[in-house]
């Protein structure tokens, strides 16, 4: 009876992680794009998903824990040798750890989209205040700083 349910929550959470894949992939685009009301909206889809995820990951949890069994690939190993349902568990699993795998990934790579975006506001900022200095050539193709640098509504 537990591996049926261990194995509803995993065939749930890869509908979901597909789910968040897709709206990761999404917010890529709308990063690339800047488009803010289409990154709050991708927000407001993903946070549900990622709750209903950390929800059935403490389940399984439970469940093989109840079975005096450990809560981690282990214990699905040794309750799918005892379990009818064994391969289809191990199916499962692998499926939805390679998904939540491919979110890590493209969610970081929105990471380092977000830094950089940060990075280069930062630096626009800076300059438009005046208190950050270019860096500029000057005549032998070296890098050198502007001594004397004014606020560009100074300029």
């Amino acid at each position: 009876m537990h591996d049926i349910t261990l194995l509803q929550l995993f065939n749930d959470d890869i509908g979901i992680s597909q789910q968040l894949l897709e709206l990761i992939q999404d917010e890529f685009k709308a990063l690339g794009e800047r488009d803010l009301p289409q990154l709050e909206q991708i927000l407001g889809r993903k946070l549900p998903l990622l709750t209903l995820l950390e929800q059935h990951g403490r389940q399984r949890s439970e469940l093989l824990q109840s079975l005096q069994l450990s809560p981690d690939q282990q214990g699905l190993e040794q309750l799918a040798t005892r379990s009818q349902q064994g391969s289809k568990l191990l199916a499962s699993s692998a499926q939805l750890n390679g998904l939540l795998e491919q979110c890590r990934t493209a969610n970081l790579l929105n990471g380092r989209v977000i830094r950089t975006s940060q990075i280069s506001t930062n630096s626009v900022l800076g300059i438009l205040r005046g208190g950050e200095t270019p860096n500029l050539y000057d005549s032998r193709g070296s890098t050198a700083r502007i001594a004397q640098q004014r606020p560009l509504s100074q300029a």
